[in-house]
């Protein structure tokens, strides 16, 4: 989710606030749209479509091509969940960012500091990611719960911040969600999917995305990022670093799906040693070549922000925003590569 998290501090990531957002200008016009396919689901087995042709050093769409050019990956499935039940039951997803040592688990269950990494404050959010028992400024669990289960579907729902919890919650304008699972699944290499709705709105901004396990950025893979002032505009984007001048670079495109805030479609990501491969419906739109500083496994990231400064097309909430919105998901799944 773009220009992301406290690592914000690490050394030349400063520069990426204006120079990158123009450094490789590959978030091009939208497509026509895509039809929704009818598609066999979170299979224990999958394979997916690939271009061969041999790549350039950016990214690039993937047009109609003759099918003679594409191979065949297959894939075994390491992650599921379908969500019959509440995420937080088990030990699949963590509701926060995870920290390290210097930030014991206790601080994120409630008193002062304890919103650190419950938004990117940096992309200019005006949500704090909540669960129930989480305490904001106080020591006591809030009991607020933005993760709602019903007929085998998750929505993750955002909310205007109650005003008698405005203080509590850090004067943050809304109350949302965040669901992760670093330090308790990530892979290396493999197809990371989503099944969901995507929701609209001014200061909408539902995002389905990967990072590195180790705490590092970048690498960071966007499968899926909704500008909710666009209906049916959905971005997927690549980042990583120069090492020899720590700048951050992105290459990515946008993708026009009319009916995504209204029917469920696919969003994911191939990971391959040479390549990264977007897919929309388990078709291929765009790829690129695996860059620099790909090295360790990733973990997923889905949620629902409110407010950005640094990703076009959602804006600051404002009157016009929705009250409630939800980001409605149907599964997600990773599978990784079979071996030959």
């Amino acid at each position: 989710m773009s220009d992301l998290l406290s690592r914000r501090s690490e050394p030349g990531t400063e520069r990426f606030t204006l120079r990158a957002l123009v450094s490789i200008g590959c978030l091009f016009a939208a497509v026509p749209a895509f039809a929704q396919a009818d598609l066999a689901g979170a299979t224990a087995k999958l394979t997916l479509q690939v271009a061969t042709a041999i790549l350039g050093e950016k990214c690039r769409r993937v047009e109609a091509p003759n099918p003679a050019s594409f191979a065949s990956v297959s894939l075994h499935r390491t992650f599921h969940d379908d969500f019959d039940s509440h995420p937080l039951l088990d030990e699949r997803w963590a509701p926060h960012y995870a920290g390290g040592a210097a930030w014991p688990e206790a601080r994120y269950w409630g008193g002062a500091g304890s919103d650190f990494r419950r938004k990117t404050s940096y992309n200019g959010e005006q949500q704090i990611y909540v669960d129930p028992r989480y305490g904001g400024r106080e020591t006591t669990p809030l009991g607020l719960d933005p993760f709602k289960v019903k007929d085998g579907v998750l929505s993750i729902v955002a909310s205007r911040t109650p005003p008698a919890l405005k203080t509590v919650l850090f004067d943050n304008e809304y109350i949302s969600g965040i669901l992760t699972t670093q330090s308790r699944f990530s892979q290396k290499y493999g197809y990371f999917e989503i099944r969901a709705k995507i929701p609209v709105g001014v200061g909408v901004w539902p995002a389905f995305w990967m990072l590195a396990d180790d705490g590092g950025w970048p690498p960071e893979v966007d499968v899926m990022e909704g500008r909710g002032q666009r209906p049916g505009d959905l971005a997927m984007t690549t980042h990583w670093r120069i090492p020899e001048t720590q700048r951050v670079e992105r290459c990515g495109f946008d993708f026009r799906v009319p009916d995504a805030p209204t029917v469920f479609h696919d969003y994911g990501v191939l990971w391959q040693p040479d390549r990264i491969t977007y897919f929309i419906d388990r078709q291929p739109v765009s790829e690129i070549k695996v860059p620099v500083g790909f090295h360790e496994p990733m973990y997923m990231i889905v949620n629902l922000a409110m407010g950005s400064k640094t990703f076009e097309g959602v804006g600051f909430v404002d009157g016009e925003s929705p009250n409630i919105v939800a980001f409605e998901i149907d599964r997600i799944s990773a599978y990784q590569i079979d071996e030959r």
